[in-house]
């Protein structure tokens, strides 16, 4: 099945570009280097696991709509087009709102609501599991008779369509606020003010929340994000921090049934034995980003790698072989490595750059020693510029983390 995602990528890095330039043409912060890179690692690491994750998911479909549906709709006709676009939507709706409201869901959505800046960048931000999840919410289209290539093309067109959603650059679209979801919806949607959260979980119509009651207009300025701050820039911690603080809460509950609730209940609920239910905090007027300075040289060297990890990951993602080769697995090792690595750079901790060494280092090593002939010698000659590159333009910065206690029980888990 046709990736359409992975070949709107370009476009999407296109607009990202006009958005960008049109950003400091009139002089806006909407973008930060560090939040940006942090946004689009998360994306990698998602299309990582789509290399193996894809045939899953698909032949799953495949298989429900071969051995269970009870009717047949033709991919020729367009009202079978309009029909599944329409249950696309409304399977997407109840997906994306019980993502909000049940924890091991939220747990696999919050990565997109991480970031504290609001930019088309924003939109590739994605966690690694919710493919899994979000199939399952689409079986029923299967169920009912859509053909495959119906289905992925709407699901497809329902995704790239919420992409233009993350710009603070378009404001009220007017009427068309009565019917589609636009960017203005989608900037409610990600606010982490509290009469903003759980509202307009629509992909492209607004309808369903009118009609379920979880829509609200943009009224007050939008402070974006989660109730507890990530303050990282390590995707990896951004995909898994959210699991261990429901283990650990599950953990340290006494009640047998509230460690299931603990992961059932909504974003907040917490045991009784742990002191219940905590509200989000109301946001302050000018609330802070987690942010860190960094010198210009460990952007530019960032960049670099940061280009030419996407660039791996598009061609691994591309490469049709066996899904688990040992090239390509320890390619999607490499490449995971790496945007570990940038995130530990950006947050000045002290492992990063010998981790980071360590990594342009194996990385010539392991493709002269994977692949034959002269594309590994090129190859190796190539990626081995990362060393030099690494010892001019990467810094050595001993300073320490964050400070925040990762290990901690939240105060709000949002």
């Amino acid at each position: 099945m046709r990736d359409y995602l992975l070949l709107a990528g370009p476009f999407f890095l296109l607009l990202i570009a006009v958005e960008l330039w049109l950003c400091r043409r009139h002089r806006r912060r909407d973008y930060r280097l560090n939040d940006a890179i942090s946004n689009v690692s998360t994306s990698l690491l998602m299309q990582l696991a789509m290399i193996v994750g894809r045939g899953v998911i698909v032949a799953a479909y495949v298989g429900v709509y071969e051995r269970f549906r009870v009717t047949n709709f033709s991919a020729d006709q367009a009202a079978t087009w309009i029909a599944c676009f329409l249950g696309v939507d409304i399977a997407y709706y109840w997906f994306h709102r019980l993502s909000h409201e049940v924890n091991f869901l939220w747990a696999a959505h919050v990565v997109h609501h991480q970031s504290e800046d609001y930019n088309l960048s924003v939109a590739l931000r994605q966690s690694t599991l919710q493919p899994f999840f979000s199939a399952i919410f689409y079986w029923p289209l299967a169920l009912l008779g859509f053909p495959p290539v119906v289905f992925f093309g709407c699901a497809a067109f329902n995704t790239i369509y919420q992409f233009w959603l993350h710009t603070q650059l378009i404001g009220s679209l007017g009427p068309l606020e009565t019917i589609l979801v636009t960017p203005s919806h989608h900037r409610v949607h990600h606010g982490r003010n509290p009469i903003y959260i759980d509202r307009n979980h629509g992909g492209t119509l607004i309808l369903w929340d009118r009609l379920f009651g979880t829509f609200e207009r943009e009224t007050e300025s939008v402070a974006y994000g989660i109730t507890k701050p990530l303050a990282s820039w390590n995707p990896i911690w951004a995909n898994s921090h959210y699991w261990i603080e429901l283990f650990q809460t599950a953990s340290l509950t006494r009640a047998p049934l509230d460690r299931l609730r603990t992961f059932l209940k909504p974003p907040g609920w917490f045991p009784p034995d742990l002191g219940g239910f905590q509200p989000p905090p109301q946001i302050g007027k000018d609330p802070s980003k987690f942010d860190r300075p960094y010198p210009a040289k460990l952007a530019r060297y960032a960049l670099l790698q940061f280009v030419v990890l996407a660039v791996a990951t598009i061609a691994l993602s591309l490469w049709v072989d066996d899904s688990f080769s040992p090239v390509k697995l320890v390619g999607m090792g490499l490449i995971a490595w790496g945007l570990v690595d940038l995130g530990a750079l950006f947050e000045g901790q002290a492992w990063g750059f010998r981790s980071e060494m360590a990594r342009v280092v194996s990385t010539p090593l392991a493709t002269l020693a994977l692949l034959s002939g002269s594309m590994a010698w090129g190859l190796t000659l190539g990626l081995g510029l990362g060393v030099p590159l690494c010892l001019l333009w990467c810094p050595r910065n001993g300073s320490t983390p964050n400070g925040q206690d990762r290990q901690s029980i939240p105060a709000a888990r949002r």
